[in-house]
Parts: C-alpha cells; sequence; structure tokens
C-alpha cells in the first residue's frame, strides 16, 4: 500500500468531521426570511432556515437591510435572531453572538430565542455555555423537538456522539420525519466516519416535503466523500434554478477539493 493510498481515509476523515461540524450548526437555524422578499423577515423568529440558504451574492445585501432593522429595534425578536443568522452566514460569529446576547437580554424566557443564543454560542466555540442555554430552555413537560436537536448537534461537537443520537431520536418522536433532525442525525454519523448510515438518514431527510436545500447539500457531499461525483452533482443540482445549481455544484467541488480530496478520490 503506497503512502497516499494509506493516507487517504484519514484526510477523508478530518475533512467529513469538519464538514458536519459546520453542517450540524448550521441546522439549528430558528429566524427566517420570506422566500419572496429577501428583506422580509418573519419576526415569529420560526421557520425553516431560509436565512441560511440565502445565496451567497444576497448575503451583503441582508446585512445592510437586516443591520439597519436592527439599529431601530435592537430588543425586536425576530429582527434579531434574522440579522444574528446572516451574520453567522457571513462568518461573523462574534458579531452574531453579540446580537442575540441582546435579544436574549429582552426575551429571557423565549425558548426560540435561547435556542437561537446557544447556536450562536456553540458557533463562536463556546460549547459548555451553549448546552447550559439550550438545556435551560427545555422543559420536560413540553418538550420541544427543536431544543432536543440543538443539544444533540453541541453534543456532537463535543465528541459525545452517542448522547446526541439519542436527542435526535427523541426529536423525532416528536416530529416524526422531521428533516432538519434527520440530516443532524446522518451528519453525526459523518462526525464518525460511518459514511453509510450517514448517506441513509440524510436520502430520508431529503425525500420530505419542502426539505431546505442545505439538506441535498448534506446528502451531496456525503455521496461525494464514498467516491461517487456524478451522483453527488446530480444530488446537488436537482430541481434548483440553473444559477443556484452551478453554485451548488461549485460549492461542493470546493468542499471536496480541500487537502485534495476531491482529486485522490476521483483517481
Amino acid at each position: 500500500m503506497t503512502a497516499r493510498t494509506a493516507s487517504t481515509p484519514l484526510r477523508i476523515k478530518r475533512l467529513a468531521l469538519g464538514l458536519a461540524a459546520v453542517a450540524l450548526l448550521a441546522g439549528q437555524g430558528c429566524a427566517s426570511v420570506s422566500r419572496e422578499t429577501t428583506g422580509s423577515i418573519d419576526r415569529s423568529g420560526r421557520g425553516a432556515g431560509q436565512v441560511a440558504a440565502m445565496p451567497t451574492a444576497q448575503i451583503d445585501g441582508a446585512l445592510r437591510s437586516y443591520g439597519e432593522a436592527y439599529e431601530q429595534n435592537p430588543k425586536d425578536k425576530g429582527t434579531g435572531m434574522a440579522f444574528a443568522a446572516v451574520l453567522q452566514m457571513a462568518g461573523r460569529n462574534d458579531q452574531s453572538l453579540a446580537v442575540m446576547q441582546q435579544v436574549a437580554i429582552a426575551n429571557p424566557s423565549d425558548r426560540d430565542v435561547l435556542s437561537a443564543y446557544g447556536k450562536a454560542l456553540a458557533a463562536a466555540g463556546n460549547l459548555p455555555k451553549a448546552l447550559e442555554t439550550i438545556r435551560r430552555a427545555q422543559t420536560p413537560d413540553r418538550p420541544d423537538w427543536r431544543l432536543f436537536s440543538a443539544e444533540g448537534a453541541i453534543l456532537d461537537q463535543m465528541g459525545q456522539s452517542d448522547t446526541a443520537r439519542t436527542l435526535y431520536r427523541k426529536a423525532l418522536d416528536i416530529q416524526p420525519n422531521e428533516p432538519t433532525v434527520l440530516s443532524n442525525l446522518g451528519m453525526s454519523y459523518v462526525l464518525t466516519n460511518d459514511l453509510a448510515s450517514a448517506e441513509q438518514y440524510l436520502r430520508e431527510a431529503a425525500r420530505q416535503p419542502g426539505v431546505d436545500s442545505r439538506v441535498k447539500q448534506n446528502l451531496a457531499l456525503v455521496v461525494g466523500l464514498q467516491g461517487r461525483f456524478d451522483e453527488a452533482k446530480q444530488i446537488a443540482s436537482a430541481e434548483l434554478a440553473p444559477d443556484q445549481a452551478k453554485a451548488n455544484v461549485a460549492y461542493l467541488q470546493q468542499m471536496l477539493s480541500q487537502q485534495n480530496t476531491w482529486s485522490m478520490l476521483k483517481d
């Protein structure tokens, strides 16, 4: 066995760990934006994470519009959560956390806010505080599947994948076939390099009605990590407008080309 061949599984595993860490946290977004109008905020604070599905070209404009709305009313739940979500999309995790701290101060008992605050803490690297915040939001008499899923995502980042998967299954008991939870469960298996199990759950997630495009991107990545590149490209571009399909395939190739993984596996 050559040195290159021997090192390939390790490189794939390292890439898979990084991809799963990002995908798990991304799957916990609560703020959303109207599909019709980029600047329209869903002030309920709930939704399918449409902010996180925003094309890159729109992020700068969204930062300006949400930033202006936040300055006018920093205590508004929907505005703050949407602004924090876009800041995370732009990689400005410290600022996102600062925004969510202010929203949490203004809404100390709101479970959606505490969940998003926990996500911001996790994105900024403060996993113990994130876990504490999520657990504080959960109530035994009215368990929230979103909080079980968020707690699982944080535990996965802390290396406690078995406990995390138990929480994902609790979430699925409350909300059967929820694609974001199935996606997190799938990416949990990526973290332990079980790509076959990861693909199984991600395919199940991708079959659900109204599934977020991020779930299909996760599936495409896992299929690509197993060396099935034509199939991965098909998944990444299926049922999308041409420009978005092209962007998704470019993103897939970019992720899989880290540490030359795309070239190594394709060869």
